[in-house]
């Protein structure tokens, strides 16, 4: 199989990962619509399945923690500096906790993307297949 130098093209991580692209094609769709976190099962362009084995997004579960941890102690912080000081608690739990509500959808989302992305070492970007979907073949 050869193709044509045009349609190979070569597309950069992160805006690919902030619209939820396909870690391998970088082309098609992880999710069903920007506001949904329903999956697709495989990419549209390329075929990738993504969820790659049973429990494979037991991972993303950390990288939430990771998220969730950031987001307390920057709203913690930024309460903290805007109150000026204050020392009640109530205050702070009214905070956080809704701000984390808000936020779940995004820190599940972006947790997926990030273990896709970054956390699984057998998952790479191939350019050859973030073509023309009817130059190429799956692999």
């Amino acid at each position: 199989m050869t193709q044509d130098s045009r349609s190979i093209k070569f597309i950069p991580a992160f805006p690919a990962m902030l619209k939820g692209k396909c870690p391998r094609c970088r082309q098609g769709n992880m999710f069903k619509s920007f506001f949904s976190n329903t999956m697709y099962e495989e990419c549209g362009h390329c075929g990738l399945t993504f969820e790659r084995n049973p429990g494979y997004f037991y991972t993303a579960m950390y990288v939430t923690y990771v998220f969730n941890v950031a987001e307390i102690v920057t709203l913690g912080i930024a309460t903290f500096i805007l109150s000026g000081g204050s020392d009640n608690p109530w205050l702070y739990v009214g905070i956080i906790i809704p701000g984390i509500l808000l936020l779940a959808p995004l820190n599940y989302r972006y947790s997926r993307i990030i273990q896709m992305y970054w956390l699984d070492p057998t998952l790479k970007y191939r350019p050859d297949l973030s073509g023309n979907k009817n130059d190429q073949t799956p692999a």
